[in-house]
């Protein structure tokens, strides 16, 4: 074993899966060394010092396996000068610390610890430059430790920063009690970072607390795959495989998580359903809510229907189908009422009639759907306000929730939420408790779509319990009859193969490509200059978006999105991340719901401005700033190239996506359907035929547990237990 000191000078590769890193190391002496080993996400300009051995990679040559490493404060100037462009001191950046360090030389770290006071010899520093240096760098001294003693168990100095913040002065006492409540308390920290720490601490791998860690954890695991609930044998089974504990140990710490009430059972048919407590109180809510207001007594309308629906058609200039008359006319019969259809079927339109009816029946109708962009659409289609559900339900963000509730519900008497087949039990518990009982709630979406990102199968349940009023539109109107995109998605709808044309005029394209290597080359091609030719759109526009179905792989989400940011945004410089780098104009997505700055998982941005010395960037989401801090970059990733169940809710003029024989796992009906039908003006797929046809033959449901179809069917949900 030899140790060495020196700085991350370059991260040339980076696997987020298990840490894996390689890094270019530049040591005291000047000489850049080769280390590789299992690390946090790395920036350049970090001090370590490594503990390893040297060997010889037949491939890449002599280089230094790193076992273990700390962080640790620089002595030389260029050390100081790299550890303060690193972002780590608020109001420090490349500019200002080679000012600094020309200034002070090898005497900085003493004079920011000792007499701070003297950086206002460096010109750009002034008395409110200098407070934020001297509040960063007091905090930066408060943490280092912890930096130092977290590093250890492969926590970055961002997430370390993170638990001081949400812990404070007891954050060690945390750590050395109970190390397993960082994964329930600090969103990026899981279980098995918080078990490596654990269990290098001292604790028993049979206790009772890692195994309860572990069941919490399993249970959270399985609700990001849309589960509520996971049956007893699996929890029991995958604790004791996956910790190496006997099944007799997991019963019982499951057991005290019962009798503490931290997980709760619920005895079905094909077994005890084991929930975490919100989840089992989201479901019961939702299921409540729902039987009660489904059967208040529905307000009469005071006016003649038949002539109210003539007068809006002449309105609007259109003449409605047997079904979207249905429709309108079950919207004035029923409290609750779910309208489904695909592409083309004309839900828009029929949103808007029922708006103009009820509007000239002298009731208010408040408008929602679950994102930013189909709130957007949602408002342009109709001429009226339309607010994303976290807005309509006002979330305050010092109480940590919804203004709106069962205390000061929602003022209205019709509510209708487009797009909601990607609300989840969470939101729509929320939103549930919201809705008086006097209100008609009016539900659109597209059941043939993918579920929600977050937990439940809420759409098909609702439909499935045969308790609401469901009116699906099939009919294709002659406005769309001629677009392929519409026709196509019916097709894959119905299991049946796709039309093709040979166009130039042509709304979708299909190009076969079985190699992987020649596919990826196409879906470059198309991404940055047919796609954008044809749509006369600038290559890097939010209109032009390329989904796929896997996160891995040549054609996977994350190569694309390096490969695409080179191609579309070389030149700007930005903040490196890791393996990854931010830059003005890149696309962006916030991948957690973050009810503070009122951003949500999915939703898309662009960034607009990055201060490097702060660390700051500011993403525009449509025509909205959203300022992140250093600590929270984690929460943005790039977004050229998207997943489809990221893509739900969005709508853009052109969609490329590759469908091969590698993304076999993901190869569904409703998937594909999904990804097909975001497309507004062009779509074109590019893969081989055999993957095309698994795509769409495979219709087989995603299962996803949940009693929400079986509480309404049974028409009365259980009372939420007390102290839930």
């Amino acid at each position: 074993m030899e140790e060495l000191e020196g700085t991350v000078d370059q991260v040339v590769y980076y696997n987020p899966e298990n840490g894996y890193c390689v890094c270019r190391f530049l040591l005291e002496d000047e000489e850049v060394i080769t280390i590789v080993g299992y690390f946090p996400p790395l920036s350049a300009g970090e001090v370590l010092r490594i503990n390893g051995t040297w060997e010889l990679n037949s491939k890449y040559g002599r280089q230094f396996r790193v076992n273990s490493f700390v962080p640790v404060l620089p002595s030389s100037v260029r050390g100081i000068q790299r550890f303060l462009s690193s972002g780590l001191v608020k109001g420090i950046g490349p500019v200002l610390a080679k000012r600094i360090v020309d200034h002070f030389g090898s005497q900085t770290m003493q004079v920011l610890t000792t007499c701070p006071e003297k950086l206002l010899a460096v010109e750009g520093i002034g008395p409110n430059k200098l407070q934020e240096i001297i509040r960063s760098w007091e905090e930066n001294k408060r943490i280092r430790d912890l930096i130092i003693f977290l590093q250890e168990y492969g926590i970055s100095t961002s997430l370390a920063t993170k638990i001081y913040r949400h812990y404070g002065d007891q954050t060690f006492k945390v750590l050395r009690t109970n190390p397993y409540q960082l994964c329930l308390d600090v969103w990026g920290i899981g279980f098995r970072t918080a078990d490596q720490m654990a269990l290098r601490l001292g604790c028993d791998p049979s206790s009772l607390e890692r195994i309860a860690a572990f069941i919490h954890y399993y249970l959270e695991r399985e609700s990001e795959q849309g589960h509520l609930f996971s049956y007893r044998p699996e929890v029991v089974e995958a604790a004791s495989k996956e910790l190496a504990v006997s099944a007799e140990g997991v019963e019982e710490a499951l057991e005290q998580l019962i009798s503490q009430r931290r997980v709760l059972i619920e005895v079905t048919s094909s077994g005890q359903a084991i929930y975490l407590p919100y989840l089992y109180r989201a479901e019961e809510t939702v299921a409540r809510g729902i039987i009660q207001l489904a059967s208040t007594p529905l307000l009469v309308p005071g006016l003649n229907l038949d002539e109210t629906i003539k007068k809006v058609e002449s309105q609007l200039g259109v003449s409605f189908s047997h079904e979207q008359r249905k429709a309108i006319e079950e919207s004035w019969r029923q409290k609750i009422l779910i309208i489904t259809g695909g592409p083309g079927t004309g839900k828009t339109t029929l949103i808007r009639a029922i708006v103009e009816i009820y509007e000239q029946w002298g009731k208010r109708v408040l408008l929602a759907a679950p994102t930013g962009r189909a709130a957007k659409r949602l408002a342009e289609a109709t001429g009226r306000e339309a607010k994303t559900i976290h807005r309509l339900l006002e979330y305050n963000p010092k109480e940590e929730g919804f203004r709106r509730n069962e205390k000061y519900p929602l003022a209205g008497e019709v509510l209708i939420i487009d797009e909601f087949s990607m609300v989840d039990i969470l939101l729509m518990e929320a939103l549930i408790k919201a809705i008086p009982l006097g209100m008609r709630l009016i539900l659109v979406g597209d059941s043939d779509q993918l579920p929600s990102v977050g937990p439940g199968n809420l759409l098909r349940d609702l439909i499935e319990s045969q308790r609401i009023k469901v009116v699906r539109l099939t009919e294709i109107f002659r406005q769309v009859r001629g677009s392929l995109i519409v026709l196509n998605a019916h097709r894959v709808q119905q299991g049946l193969g796709l039309i093709y044309s040979r166009s130039s005029e042509a709304d979708f394209l299909f190009i076969a490509q079985e190699e992987e290597e020649k596919a990826f080359e196409l879906v470059m091609d198309m991404a940055c200059d047919k796609v954008p030719s044809k749509l006369r759109l600038p290559p890097l526009n939010s209109q032009i978006q390329v989904i796929t179905p896997m996160y891995r792989g040549l054609c996977g989400v994350e190569n694309l999105n390096r490969q695409l940011q080179a191609r579309l945004n070389p030149q700007n410089k930005g903040i490196k991340l890791g393996q990854n780098e931010l830059r003005v104009g890149d696309k962006v997505m916030q991948i957690r719901n973050n009810y503070d700055k009122e951003v949500f998982n999915g939703d898309l941005g662009t960034i607009v401005s990055i201060d490097p010395e702060k660390w700051q960037i500011i993403v525009d989401y449509d025509g909205r700033s959203v300022l992140y801090e250093r600590d929270e970059l984690g929460e943005i990733t790039l977004a050229y190239a998207i997943s489809v169940h990221k893509s739900q809710g969005n709508e853009y003029q052109g969609v490329i996506m590759p469908l091969l024989i590698q993304h076999y796992i993901m190869l569904q009906r409703n998937l594909f359907y999904t990804a097909l039908t975001r497309a507004k003006k062009f779509c074109v797929i590019i893969g081989s035929f055999r993957a095309l046809h698994i795509a769409i033959k495979n219709d087989s449901p995603i299962r996803r547990n949940g009693l929400l179809k079986d509480k309404l069917q049974a028409r009365l949900a259980s009372p939420i237990q007390e102290g839930i």
